[in-house]
C-alpha cells in the first residue's frame, strides 16, 4: 500500500475504542447471537449424531460448545497482554472440523476426539507466538483468498436449507420466504435512515419469519414444549491416552484443519480490523496475533470438555459492515448472550423454530458482503500480477476442488476428504504458492547488526555494496542510505533515550524487484505504526513533533510505498525503493 494513501472507511459510526448506547450494544449483539447460535449448535450435534452417540451426550457438548464459545467471544472484546484482539469478533464452532472429528467420533468414541482437539490446538498457539516468522506466508493475499472462499464453501448449505421446507407446504413458500427476507434486508440497508439501518438484519428476519407462519413453517410446538431453565448432567468422556493406530492415523488431518481454522481466524482478525475504523490502518499483527491466542485456549476449553473445536467466525465482519457499529461492548454482550443463552433452552427455541429458509435469506445478504471484505483485503494491500495470479489461482481450485470437479475420488479419500472442502484446498493452495514465491525470489543481501545510530557507517557501506552489485548509480545508491536512515531514525524515536534501544538487534535485507529495491528492517517492537503516520502527516502534521516530521516527509518522498508490520515479538518495515528519474537538460 502506498505510503501516502488515505482514506476514509465509509459508514463506521462506532469504532471499538468508542462508547455506545447499553441499548444499543445488547441490541447488536442479540443480532450476532441470533445469526451465530443455531450453527454453533447445530455442528456439535451433527458430529455426535453421525459418530453414534447418545442424545445426552449431544446435550452435553452443544452446551459446553454455546459456553466456550461466550466465554472466548468474550475474551476477543478485550486486549490484556497476548490475549485478546479488542475487537468484535465472534467465536463459533468450526465447521472445517466436522469431517475428522466424525471420524474420531465414530471409531473410538468422545475421549479419542477431546485428546485430538487438545493436541490441536497447539497450532494457534504456536502460530499466534511467532507469527512473525509465518508473515511471508500467511499474507493479506491468503487472508483475502480464504475469506472469499468462505461464502463459496457455505452456499451449498444455504441451498440446502432451501431444500429443507416440509413436502405438506406450497412450493412456493421457502422461496417467498428467504426473497423477503433478502429483499427487506437490502432495502432497508441501502434505502433505511443511519439509525434504522442498524436493525435491517433483524426486520428482514421477523418479516420472513411473519410470511413463514402463514405457510405453517415456524415450528410453534418447539417453543412451547422447551423448558425455561435447565442444564444437562455431564457427560465429560476423559481422554484416550493409548495412542493407538487410529490416533496417529487422524493426527495429521487434526493438525492440518487447525492451521486451516487459525488462518481463518486470522482472516477474520484482518477482516473485522479493516471494517472497524473510520480512517483506514495498517493491519495490526499484534492484535492478530492476540485473536489467534483466544482461539487456541478456546479449543483447549473444548478439548477439556470433549466438544467440537471452534475458530472465529466472520458473521461480525459481515454485521459491522453493514451497521457500521465495531465498538468493544457488542463482542461482550453477544459473548455474555451465549453463556446466559447455554442456561435458557426456551430462547434458544425461539432462535431454531425460525425456518431453515428465513436463515438462507438472511445467510445471503451476509455471505454476499463478506465476499465483498475478501477481495478489499487482497486489493488493500496491493494488487500486483503476483498477487493477482495467487488469488486468482487459489479461489478456481477452491472452487473446482469443493465441486468435485478436480479428481473426486483422490481428494475424497485424501485426509478425510480435507481437500473436499474449497475453503481448504484453496487455502493451501494459496500457503503454497506465496511459499514457491519465497523460495524462487532472488538471493536476498543480509546484515545484522546494533539498533543504534552507530550503525549507520556499517549499513552504508552494506548498501553500497549492494547496489554496486545490481548496477545502480550513485543517485540511487545515495537515494538508498537516505531511505535507510530516515526509516532507522523514526523507528528510534527522537524522544528516546539511547539507553532505550540496548541489546536491541536490526536485521536488514536488501534485494532487487523489477527496477527498484525492496528495504526489510527487523527491529523490536515499536507503539506506533510507520505508515499511519505517514498519512497522519499528509493530514494532521501538526500531532507529529517537528523533528520527527522532517524524517517522515524525507522518507515519503524518497520511498515508493512503506509497510509497517507490528508483531508483539518482532517488528517488520518493509520499504519499495525506485530508481531516480534523470533530469533532462533543457534545450536552449
Amino acid at each position: 500500500m502506498s505510503a501516502n494513501h488515505s482514506a476514509l472507511t465509509a459508514g463506521v459510526r462506532y469504532q471499538p475504542d468508542e462508547k455506545i448506547p447499553i441499548a444499543l450494544a445488547i441490541g447488536l449483539g442479540l443480532q450476532l447471537t441470533f445469526l451465530t447460535i443455531a450453527a454453533i449448535m447445530l455442528i456439535p450435534t451433527i458430529v455426535m449424531r453421525a459418530g453414534g452417540q447418545t442424545e445426552a451426550y449431544v446435550s452435553w457438548a452443544v452446551f459446553a460448545s454455546v459456553v466456550v464459545c461466550g466465554m472466548t467471544t468474550v475474551l476477543q472484546a478485550f486486549r490484556i497482554g497476548r490475549i485478546g484482539m479488542g475487537h468484535v469478533l465472534v467465536m463459533g464452532t468450526s465447521g472445517a472440523f466436522i469431517t475428522v472429528c466424525i471420524a474420531a467420533v465414530a471409531k473410538s468414541g468422545p475421549a479419542l476426539l477431546a485428546t485430538l482437539v487438545l493436541i490441536s490446538a497447539l497450532v494457534p498457539l504456536v502460530l499466534s507466538w511467532r507469527l512473525s516468522l509465518f508473515q511471508r506466508i500467511l499474507t493479506p493475499t491468503v487472508s483475502g483468498t480464504v475469506i472469499m472462499l468462505i461464502p463459496i464453501t457455505v452456499m451449498p448449505y444455504v441451498s440446502d436449507l432451501l431444500m429443507n421446507a416440509s413436502h405438506e407446504q406450497p412450493a412456493v413458500a421457502a422461496p417467498l420466504c428467504a426473497l423477503a427476507t433478502v429483499l427487506v434486508i437490502s432495502g432497508v440497508a441501502l434505502k433505511g435512515t443511519a439509525r434504522l439501518r442498524l436493525w435491517a438484519p433483524v426486520i428482514g428476519v421477523i418479516i420472513g419469519s411473519v410470511i413463514a407462519s402463514l405457510y405453517g413453517l415456524y415450528d410453534v410446538d418447539r417453543v412451547a414444549s422447551a423448558a425455561w431453565i435447565g442444564i444437562p448432567i455431564s457427560q465429560w468422556p476423559g481422554f484416550d491416552v493409548e495412542f493407538g493406530t487410529t490416533f496417529w492415523s487422524l493426527l495429521p488431518a487434526f493438525l492440518l484443519v487447525a492451521m486451516i481454522a487459525s488462518i481463518r481466524t486470522m482472516s477474520s482478525s484482518v477482516a473485522i480490523q479493516r471494517v472497524s475504523w473510520r480512517q483506514q490502518r495498517s493491519v495490526d499483527f499484534r492484535a492478530v496475533q492476540g485473536a489467534m491466542t483466544v482461539d487456541g485456549l478456546g479449543n483447549l476449553l473444548s478439548g477439556l470438555a470433549g466438544t467440537i473445536p471452534g475458530s472465529a467466525t466472520t458473521m461480525s465482519v459481515s454485521m459491522t459492515e453493514l451497521t457500521g457499529v465495531g465498538a468493544r461492548s457488542v463482542g461482550v454482550a453477544t459473548g455474555a448472550t451465549f453463556i446466559i443463552l447455554a442456561f435458557l433452552p426456551k430462547p434458544v427455541a425461539v432462535v431454531l423454530a425460525i425456518p431453515d429458509a428465513v436463515f438462507a435469506g438472511y445467510l445471503f445478504v451476509l455471505l454476499t458482503m463478506l465476499f465483498i471484505v475478501g477481495i478489499k483485503i487482497i486489493i488493500q494491500d496491493g494488487l500486483d500480477y503476483h498477487t493477482g495470479l495467487i488469488a486468482g489461482i487459489s479461489f478456481l481450485v477452491g472452487v473446482a476442488f469443493h465441486y468435485d470437479m478436480i479428481f473426486p475420488d483422490f481428494t475424497s479419500a485424501f485426509a478425510g476428504g480435507l481437500l473436499q472442502n474449497g475453503m481448504n484446498a484453496g487455502g493451501f493452495t494459496a500457503i503454497f504458492m506465496s511459499l514457491f514465491m519465497e523460495l524462487v525470489e532472488r538471493r536476498r543481501n543480509k546484515i545484522e547488526t546494533v539498533f543504534s545510530p552507530s550503525a549507520l557507517p556499517e549499513v552504508r557501506e552494506f548498501l553500497r555494496v549492494f547496489a554496486s552489485s545490481n548496477g545502480w548509480d550513485s543517485a540511487m545508491t545515495n537515494r538508498l542510505d537516505a531511505v535507510c536512515e530516515e526509516t532507522i531514525l523514526t523507528l528510534m524515536r527522537h524522544d528516546e533515550a539511547p539507553q532505550d534501544h540496548a541489546g536491541l538487534r536490526l536485521y536488514l535485507a536488501a534485494y532487487k524487484k523489477d527496477s527498484g529495491a525492496v528495504l526489510e528492517f527487523v527491529v523490536a517492537p515499536r507503539e506506533e505504526n510507520l505508515h499511519d503516520r505517514l498519512v497522519l502527516l499528509s493530514e494532521k502534521s501538526g500531532e507529529i513533533p517537528p523533528e520527527r516530521e522532517v524524517s517522515l516527509r524525507l522518507l515519503r518522498h524518497l520511498a515508493s510505498s512503506v509497510r509497517h508490520q507490528q508483531y508483539l515479538d518482532t517488528d517488520i518495515v518493509t520499504v519499495h525503493v525506485q530508481p531516480p528519474t534523470p533530469i533532462r537538460p533543457t534545450s536552449a
